[in-house]
């Protein structure tokens, strides 16, 4: 992780309040404080960083951190430090307490739009040039920064934050704690379309909607499409990172995850729990069963089992996806031993040339061979 550059004037913890929220052993002087987080390369006097595995030992040996996140079996040395099953975790949970970002202050700002039917409340921030439709509704605590447009009857809950750009097409409703990245789009039309008599395609009208349950997380440039009948649902917990697909009437389930750059066609469902990796490319209409996981940039053309493991365009099981590649690892020696074995039987192989004279070019028989 990168440093977050930590000042003395800046908001601090005591060592001791650390160890108490995370649920660490302290080891060291419980009243030492740090303001910051960076990593054990950068850190300062001021900084907390950590060290996961005996891996580390030599850089915690020279770190300039004011205090640390060891692993049980690691010696932080003289400084002050916390003793944690899971560093990396702990780590997280320790620099969401010490580096949260400023939040812009309760009200609506002079250059935002917002209609007079709609409903904000007073403890929400909605940045300049927001828009906020008719009948919309802005629950406490939330921030719509600049340029974010909640189209009529919107409704987004408590504690949200709404990045640069996004904009959320009517009827969508947004639970509590949901944090959306610039530029995605929530409840934009789905792709449906018909062939009509003459072969061109026809619009069908797109009449659901979206919901997304509480304390999901979707990234930037993400595009979730209203469902055509019913719903499109995100359900508590998920993540979707950048630029993801989610076509109409999905179902993303219960703290799954969909990496960058997938794809999902109408009427896919996500168990809980699953996890797509980036560039996964989902066939409508299919079901990828709790706790699966799906591998980088696999093509899914059928249903994937509660639990599996598959991989490849095609998906195929795990185990045979390794094996498969190692095969093709071994394809080119085997092709040389096929020729030499060719040769000795005085037969003619595959890439050998037409009797009839050289190929022409690269691959290609001559015109008189063909």
């Amino acid at each position: 992780m990168s440093a977050r550059a930590a000042t003395p004037d800046a908001p601090s913890l005591r060592l001791a309040e650390l160890a108490e929220a995370l649920d660490c052993e302290l080891v060291g002087d419980g009243d030492a404080r740090v303001c910051g987080v960076a990593s054990l390369a950068d850190a300062g006097p001021l900084d907390l960083a950590f060290a996961r595995s005996r891996r580390f030992a030599d850089a915690l040996a020279a770190t300039r951190a004011g205090a640390v996140i060891v692993a049980p079996d690691l010696d932080p040395g003289a400084r002050p430090a916390l003793r944690s099953t899971d560093p990396t975790r702990d780590f997280a949970r320790a620099a969401a307490l010490l580096a949260q970002a400023a939040r812009p202050p309760a009200g609506v700002h002079a250059r935002a739009v917002v209609d007079p039917d709609a409903r904000v409340d007073p403890t929400a921030s909605v940045g300049a040039n927001a828009v906020v439709g008719a009948r919309a509704r802005v629950g406490a605590r939330t921030v719509l920064h600049a340029n974010v447009t909640l189209y009529p009857d919107v409704e987004v809950g408590a504690d949200c934050e709404l990045h640069a750009g996004v904009v959320v097409r009517e009827g969508t409703r947004i639970g509590d704690r949901v944090r959306i990245q610039p530029g995605a789009l929530v409840g934009g039309d789905g792709f449906g379309f018909l062939p009509t008599e003459n072969g061109l395609p026809e619009r069908v009208p797109q009449l659901g909607r979206v919901a997304i349950e509480d304390d999901v997380d979707i990234g930037a440039g993400v595009a979730i499409d209203r469902a055509t009948l019913g719903e499109t649902r995100i359900r508590r917990g998920a993540k979707i990172d950048d630029l993801v697909m989610v076509g109409h009437n999905c179902d993303i389930g219960e703290g799954a995850i969909v990496v960058a750059q997938s794809g999902l066609g109408g009427s896919t469902r996500i168990g809980a729990r699953a996890i797509l990796m980036a560039r996964v490319g989902a066939a409508g209409q299919l079901e990828v069963g709790e706790g699966a996981f799906v591998g980088a940039r696999a093509g899914l053309h059928g249903d994937v089992a509660a639990g599996a493991r598959v991989f490849g365009s095609p998906a195929v099981e795990g185990r045979a996806w390794h094996r498969e590649i190692g095969a093709l690892r071994l394809l080119p020696a085997a092709l040389r031993r096929l020729r030499r074995l060719e040769r000795r039987l005085g037969l003619r192989g595959v890439d050998d040339p037409p009797r009839g004279g050289p190929r022409e070019g690269p691959g290609a028989p001559s015109g008189d061979d063909a």
